[in-house]
């Protein structure tokens, strides 16, 4: 078990989170992001399967055919679109549902902190967008609105840098 290790990624992952969030006002869920990462079912899981590089969920899931830890975690945290999830009005079965701006702006907050607490010195302001593109068209369960919003602040973050990115989640999105 690795617990300080993982401790210590946790702490500055939501460190990270919490600055981007006061950044564009949002102070509740700076100060709330991840806080289900220090429950037992999600910590000891996170200590047990530490690498460092990537979530310990992966490897909780490819050891025991799931993760105990990731289903918990999305169930209590509305910066991931799985936790927007409900069955659809025409009965075709579970569908995403599109998320309020501020949950999709702690998301771009979450996937920005998530890359450089992984890709350490090696981040570049590409990382997260080219994290996005690697699962497109797998998340079937993500409102495509959703999606394209998130897309378009991913790519901004990559095209034009962090500041042009978070003046355009402020202003554009949030309206502050």
């Amino acid at each position: 078990m690795q617990i300080w290790e993982h401790w210590k990624t946790v702490h500055r992952h939501r460190a990270l989170v919490r600055k981007y969030c006061f950044r564009l006002g949002l102070y509740w869920q700076g100060l709330t992001h991840d806080l289900s990462k220090y429950s037992p079912v999600e910590f000891w899981t996170g200590a047990k399967y530490f690498q460092g590089d990537h979530s310990p969920n992966d490897a909780q899931r490819k050891a025991e055919g799931y993760s105990a830890s990731w289903m918990h975690h999305k169930g209590r945290n509305r910066h991931h679109f799985e936790f927007w999830t409900d069955y659809s009005l025409d009965g075709s079965g579970i569908v995403g549902v599109e998320m309020p701006k501020k949950y999709v702006a702690e998301m771009f907050c979450d996937r920005l902190a998530a890359s450089k607490v992984y890709r350490g010195d090696a981040f570049s302001p590409g990382d997260p967008y080219q994290f996005f593109l690697r699962g497109k068209g797998r998340r079937l369960l993500l409102h495509p609105a959703t999606e394209a919003l998130l897309e378009t602040l991913l790519q901004k973050l990559q095209d034009d840098g962090e500041d042009a990115a978070f003046d355009y989640i402020r202003k554009e999105m949030l309206g502050k």
